[in-house]
């Protein structure tokens, strides 16, 4: 994952972007399943509703009618991670506060309070701030004694919605931007993560333990963040929805940076209701991020409409999958879908420049790691190291567990550049892969009438090897477009790999089309009816 590979760099790119520890600190090979996959996949029934199946607003319907409260949802949740996670690793840990929480939302319930998402159960990615006991490591060992003294923005718009914080998910380990190789899923902090539907194959990253846990039903919801790929990549992979937002509708604040330039928090769950639900609550204006948006105050449930397809014309990026024939053949049912309930298709379209902006994109992303993780851990109170030259060092000095499969070349790259957000050099790259990634979209939706574009979301989950790293056999990533722009896009589930492997679909737009693309995504869910439960495989034959 070198700058002199640039090829290589992008599809690496595309995976990137306290402690009542639920996982090992430490890789481990894929146990045996304590029950059948299938006993674990109907194992998510709760006073009669399928919590795989059900949505936050069947959630919400079961608790105002008295099926179960708040506390039995999240006692649920606490239960099925026990039992489930060691063979997943996708939680680090689980609030010791969530069932207190969870009676604090019964009781505003019981007195007519009804926030957004009351009393649902979310987990966040673990580089999210919460203060209090619940850590925040992204990861690394070198962030255990961080304690910052806030929420991050997003996590106060959950809590003001009335979610209980149910706790951290796994992630790669700095959000994939450590080394090269390095196996995505994989941190210090919290092991492996793998894959629900086959254990011994990959989960995607960064936001893998986010993707796993919604897939596995662990959570009602997940947060994850994505600075190239790190939504849409493990989402797609676990069979599950996620949202990378505009850049600035969701605050950066209180988020642990790669780039501020391209960083963005998102959902993650296993339905587009869900998705659209919890963007509507984690969006809004920050005072702490100058980049949040001011029309952030949409209520994406209300672009639910299962005939939204009708009358649309989407482009399809179609060259995206390569010569990957299970993504093309995932891309095909897809059209036809969107053909069947109405939609024009503008089939073969090419999105001019990207590979030029994919060459500006790393080394612009180097300085402004050095630069924003600074300033991020120069902000932060606790015992951790002061820049990103104490981590380099921190990790040398525990390298039997910080580098015990991988090392840390991006760190020294990184470290290597000037962190100035001023100088030319730097801000010639940066402008290229922004200005080409935003020109790329527009144009196309313009010169060809479009609503939004198609593309295959990945491959097969490859896998996991903590010898070799992340295996790009076949590669599939359309997930740099919107990264780079600062565009928003949508993965949905779209179909299979040798019947079992998930593979997904993405549609992406212009900067804040997110009404029109959820509304797409969840009438071309409603359609397809592609999603089902993971299956808890060891291995396949």
């Amino acid at each position: 994952m070198t700058f002199t590979h640039p090829a290589r760099w992008l599809a690496a790119l595309s995976l990137a972007a306290g402690l009542s520890v639920a996982a090992p600190a430490h890789a481990h090979e894929a146990a045996a399943p304590p029950s059948s996959g299938t006993t674990l996949a109907s194992g998510t029934v709760l006073r009669g509703l399928d919590l795989d199946r059900a949505t936050v607003l069947d959630m919400q319907r079961a608790m105002d009618r008295g099926h179960f409260d708040s506390v039995t949802l999240t006692r649920f949740y606490l239960d099925r991670i026990r039992a489930v996670d060691p063979l997943l690793h996708a939680v680090i840990a689980t609030n010791p506060a969530a069932l207190q929480e969870a009676r604090q939302s019964d009781l505003r319930r019981r007195r007519g309070a009804h926030g957004a998402l009351e009393g649902i159960p979310v987990l966040l990615k673990d580089n999210i701030d919460t203060a209090g006991p619940l850590r925040t490591t992204a990861g690394s060992l070198a962030l255990a004694g961080a304690r910052p003294t806030r929420d991050a923005y997003l996590v106060q718009r959950l809590r003001g919605a009335g979610a209980v914080i149910l706790g951290k998910a796994n992630l790669s380990e700095w959000a994939n931007f450590r080394s090269s190789p390095s196996s995505s899923g994989w941190s210090g902090v919290g092991g492996q993560t793998n894959n629900p539907y086959v254990l011994d194959r990959n989960p995607c990253g960064s936001s893998s333990g986010s993707a796993v846990a919604a897939a596995a039903s662990l959570a009602a919801v997940t947060i994850g963040t994505e600075t190239d790929g790190s939504i849409v990549c493990p989402a797609s992979v676990n069979g599950v929805v996620g949202i990378k937002p505009t850049l600035g509708l969701v605050s950066r604040a209180g988020v642990v940076p790669l780039s501020l330039a391209q960083d963005t928090a998102g959902p993650i769950t296993r339905n587009v209701t869900d998705a659209a639900a919890v963007l509507s609550v984690i969006q809004g204006v920050d005072p702490r991020d100058p980049a949040t948006v001011p029309d952030g105050a949409r209520d994406y449930l209300k672009a639910l409409k299962p005939d939204a397809l009708a009358g649309k014309r989407i482009g399809v990026w179609r060259s995206a999958a390569g010569d990957n024939q299970e993504a093309i053949a995932a891309l095909d049912a897809a059209v036809a879908t969107l053909r069947a309930r109405g939609a024009t298709v503008v089939d073969g379209l090419e999105l001019p420049g990207m590979d030029q902006a994919g060459e500006a994109e790393y080394p612009a992303l180097l300085t402004e790691f050095k630069h924003d993780v600074n300033a991020y851990l120069a902000a932060t109170p606790g015992r951790h190291p002061d820049d990103l030259a104490g981590l380099i060092e921190f990790n040398k000095r525990h390298a039997s567990t910080e580098l015990r499969y991988f090392g840390q070349e991006l760190f020294e790259q990184a470290q290597a550049t000037t962190g100035d957000l001023t100088d030319p050099e730097y801000r010639a790259f940066r402008d290229k892969a922004t200005s080409l990634s935003r020109k790329a979209i527009d144009s196309v939706v313009a010169e060809n009438r479009l609503d939004a574009v198609l593309a295959p979301t990945n491959n097969a989950a490859w896998v996991t090897s903590l010898t070799k790293g992340d295996d790009f056999t076949g590669f599939v990533a359309s997930s740099s477009p919107s990264a780079m722009s600062g565009y928003p896009a949508i993965t949905v589930p779209g179909g299979y790999a040798r019947s079992v492997l998930p593979l997904g679909v993405t549609f992406f737009g212009g900067r804040l089309s997110e009404p029109t693309l959820i509304a797409l995504g969840y009438a071309f869910e409603q359609a397809a009816h592609v999603r089902k439960p993971p299956t808890y495989l060891r291995t396949l034959p």
